[in-house]
């Protein structure tokens, strides 16, 4: 039940607590004040715009406007160069602190979010106004004739503000939600120095480059359509060779841990979620209800509403089923299918299970942000003085993959919940068990980590794995969570050395977080070209002729014996075009036969990466690319 598709990237919000603006980084305040430049921009280019909000984000800032033009990177030039007169100015950024009359009159007037007073109401400073809550301090920045509501804080001066760059427009809607005004979104960013600031367009270029979306398509590796739906991936066969890699690379770690591998199915009563506490905790990530047929045309005949069944399906008066969002209900069953000694426990239960969740289509990216994933997920059941040792049995688990996969630059992230929120359910004393469980395996892991507040599931708290690719960039994969909660909720029991019934301790755990999203990374960390063990196509053997046709296919027959995944070209291409091609496809090896090795026995070998590896017998390149995929070489 990880939480693997957790939102990555998700927009800042419109405002920030106090606590929050106190906090921000000198880059975030930079950013934050490079937003009000662009703004001031616009403004003067288009001055009937309405502005909305600005906030700093992970990789600069955006501004929200309103505004009838459209807007495209055509205009980029020409808001840049507006951006570097208003730079050239150097504008100090002035606060003045105003009552929530005198910033209402402000707003009303037009004045705030423009260059003057004008005729049309600011909307979008009323909204906002309206959101602060009571007694919280209140204050307009000015830059030049630029004022706006905000909260700061800012740089000194607009001078501060040299190296910026227009990325990218894009349509939003007010505060996220679809029943507001469409608004267009332009999204700039800022360093320090011109410097900073070319090396962070020199890693999105590489990114492009990477990009799984474009990479994926060129290797064959998935595929989306609109007609199965956004979000919803179509392995191909090579995506579908690289999936059972990995599962297989997982499954033999989990059979020499003890786990037993079972299936159950993707849809199951609203009940079962309800006790879990998915619903309605979960909701606004799952797929809305499904009644039974007999029920929709009971209700159809009846005339009854649209209202009548969600109602119905809400408070349980209308039986219903769901996709699951989580696969921990079903293994909790099969848990409690079966009576338990303490002599039995662990209990290990594994499976690769598909899980759904409902996410905004502007929110889908991919293979890493998707609607219908399949997660490498186990759940373990176990005594409290087992805890410690199954906690840290997953972390070295984890460890182990992503040492196997070279992602060795990653941190550690302890979530913990936060004690003034309501959204977590369970007994207070449970809580600090696990989160105390989860502390000292981190700590006996031996790794850096970070404790956050406010992150835990709302079932209990959890260690994530966050990763760093090749271009600096932060994923977050696998998760190990102990959970004192759902045993309780389900009544799930063993029977201990007193012969009294005693409360399982659950861990849930998924190495690679999900397939999709642990293969979309792995195609932009590798660049496609994938470990010889994981490569679609592991090895491409290249006649020189169709005269040696038949020496290929030996090669190949030889190969396929031992389970390597080969494939000749057999095409009328000249040999150094067919290299090319199984370069462009990122093939491992590649064999070429002529007359000299068809005459030898051997085959000469060449790499996608190196120069020529020069000629082999085919039973010691046999044996060499054995000992590589069993060992799983990077």
């Amino acid at each position: 039940m990880p939480e693997a598709n957790d939102a990555a990237n998700e927009p800042a919000k419109e405002r920030k607590t106090l606590d929050q603006r106190h906090q921000m980084s000198d880059l975030d305040r930079l950013r934050h004040s490079c937003a009000h430049v662009l703004a001031t921009a616009v403004l003067r280019i288009w001055p009937d715009a309405q502005l909305a909000g600005g906030p700093p984000v992970e990789s600069g800032f955006y501004y929200d406007i309103d505004l009838d033009h459209s807007i495209t990177p055509d205009d980029f030039p020409k808001i840049e160069a507006e951006m570097k007169k208003i730079v050239k100015e150097n504008q100090r950024f002035e606060k003045e602190v105003v009552t929530r009359d005198e910033a209402m009159e402000l707003a009303k007037s037009g004045r705030l979010g423009a260059l003057s007073e004008r005729d049309a109401v600011s909307q979008f400073k009323v909204d906002l106004l309206n959101d602060i809550p009571e007694g919280e301090e209140i204050s307009i920045f000015k830059n030049g004739e630029f004022w706006d509501l905000c909260a700061g804080p800012h740089v000194g001066r607009t001078g501060n503000c040299k190296a910026h760059k227009i990325m990218s427009v894009a349509s939003a809607f007010y505060k996220g939600d679809n029943t507001r005004p469409q608004l267009q979104r332009i999204y700039g960013t800022c360093f320090k120095n011109k410097t900073m600031l070319d090396e962070h367009l020199e890693k999105l270029e590489e990114a492009k480059k990477r990009d799984h979306r474009r990479l994926g398509k060129e290797l064959g590796i998935f595929h989306i359509d609109e007609a199965v739906g956004q979000g919803l991936i179509l392995w191909k066969p090579k995506g579908a060779l690289m999936r059972r890699a990995l599962q297989d690379f997982i499954t033999d770690e989990l059979d020499k841990q003890g786990y037993s591998q079972v299936f159950t199915p993707h849809i199951g009563k609203l009940d079962l979620y309800r006790t879990s506490g998915h619903f309605p905790y979960y909701q606004e990530s799952q797929f809305p209800a499904i009644a039974e047929r007999d029920t929709l045309e009971k209700l159809a005949d009846e005339n009854a509403s649209c209202s009548t069944l969600t109602n119905g399906l809400e408070t349980g008066t209308i039986e219903g089923y769901m996709l699951r969002p989580m696969n921990c209900p079903h293994h909790i069953k099969i848990y409690a299918s079966d009576h338990h000694s303490y002599r039995d426990l662990p209990v290990r239960l594994a499976e690769f299970g598909t899980v759904y969740r409902w996410e905004q289509s502007g929110e889908l990216g991919g293979m890493t942000r998707v609607r219908g994933f399949t997660q490498d997920d186990a759940h373990l059941f176990c005594t409290p003085d087992q805890v410690a040792e199954e906690v840290q049995s997953c972390l070295e688990l984890v460890k182990k993959v992503l040492k196997t996969l070279g992602m060795n630059d990653y941190r550690v992230r302890l979530s913990l919940r936060d004690p003034d929120s309501d959204k977590y359910v369970g007994e207070p004393e449970n809580w600090d068990k696990a989160e105390d469980a989860l502390r000292q395996a981190v700590q006996i892991l031996g790794v850096d980590y970070t404790e956050e507040e406010g992150e835990a599931a709302f079932y209990g708290p959890k260690i994530d794995f966050v990763v760093k690719d090749v271009i600096g960039r932060d994923w977050q994969l696998g998760t190990v969570q102990v959970d004192y909660n759902l045993p309780e909720r389900f009544d799930l029991t063993y029977i201990g050395s007193d012969n009294k019934p005693h409360r399982p301790v659950m861990i849930h755990r998924a190495p690679f977080g999900s397939l999709e999203r642990f293969t979309g990374l792995l195609i932009e960390h590798f660049e496609g070209k994938f470990p010889t063990w994981l490569s679609p196509e592991q090895v491409r053997v290249l006649p020189i002729s169709e005269k040696f046709n038949d020496a290929a296919d030996e090669a190949v027959k030889a190969l396929a014996e031992i389970g390597v995944r080969v494939s000749a070209d057999r095409n009328a291409d000249k040999v150094g075009a067919k290299i090319r091609l199984a370069r462009m496809d990122r093939v491992p090896y590649m064999l070429v036969i002529g007359a000299r090795e068809a005459e030898s026995g051997t085959v000469s070998v060449r790499h996608r990466d190196r120069d020529d590896l020069g000629a082999m017998t085919l039973d010691e390149f046999v044996q060499t690319i054995q000992q590589e995929i069993a060992d799983r070489a990077l």
